[in-house]
């Protein structure tokens, strides 16, 4: 597969992509299935709420039984009333992981990088480093590509460039370790270093 080549002046060449990263063919159901599974994995079971053994109040009977033409009650944390508990309440430790086999996410994460690539989404550049951590320097170098909003891949993302990316919202930088197939699909244009494709390679083939 031939990505776009790009230099610090813009576009300037191909450079010839492994097949088996970039040339599969989409699996749409497969693609949902990982990113639906990815974004369940980073859920944290944060929420609680209370049964009716849970809720503070009185276990005294509100009304006798018989005679008062109302329905019985047994307890005010019924359910059944305003204040009451929950018939089945959220756990704090409910687990919302999804499994997903490691050969599969493979072959998620290979279609999406293959569909991003026939759809010229993503280019390919030699280094991307800073000289110096200033929002401002990144901004400029992004916008002389020829981009508005980004994901950069780079084998390692150094301190320069992990302090000047933070203050931007349409551009993020992440190491090849850390791609994931839900910030692949969010960003209009993907940028990948020569290293990061390496590792690509060596992580999804």
């Amino acid at each position: 597969m031939e990505l776009k080549l790009i230099n610090d002046q813009g576009a300037a060449g191909t450079f010839s992509a492994p097949d088996a990263l970039f040339a599969r063919e989409f699996n749409e159901a497969l693609v949902h299935q990982i990113v639906v599974a990815y974004q369940a994995n980073a859920r944290a079971g944060t929420r609680a709420q209370k049964d009716r053994g849970a809720v503070r109040h009185s276990t005294r009977k509100p009304w006798r039984q018989k005679g008062t033409g109302r329905a019985r009650a047994g307890m005010t944390s019924s359910p059944l009333w305003r204040g009451g508990g929950r018939i089945f309440p959220n756990s704090a430790d409910e687990n919302f992981s999804h499994k997903v086999n490691r050969k599969m996410f493979r072959a998620g994460m290979a279609a999406i990088l293959s569909q991003l690539a026939r759809e010229g989404r993503i280019g390919v550049i030699e280094d991307f480093t800073l000289e110096q951590p200033k929002t401002r320097l990144l901004a400029q170098k992004v916008k002389s590509l020829g981009y508005e909003g980004v994901l950069v891949i780079t084998d390692e993302v150094d301190h320069n460039l992990a302090l000047s990316s933070r203050n931007l919202s349409n551009v993020e930088v992440m190491p090849a370790r850390h791609a994931n197939p839900v910030v692949l699909v969010r960003y209009p244009a993907i940028l990948i270093t020569r290293k990061a494709v390496a590792k690509l390679e060596e992580m999804f083939r």
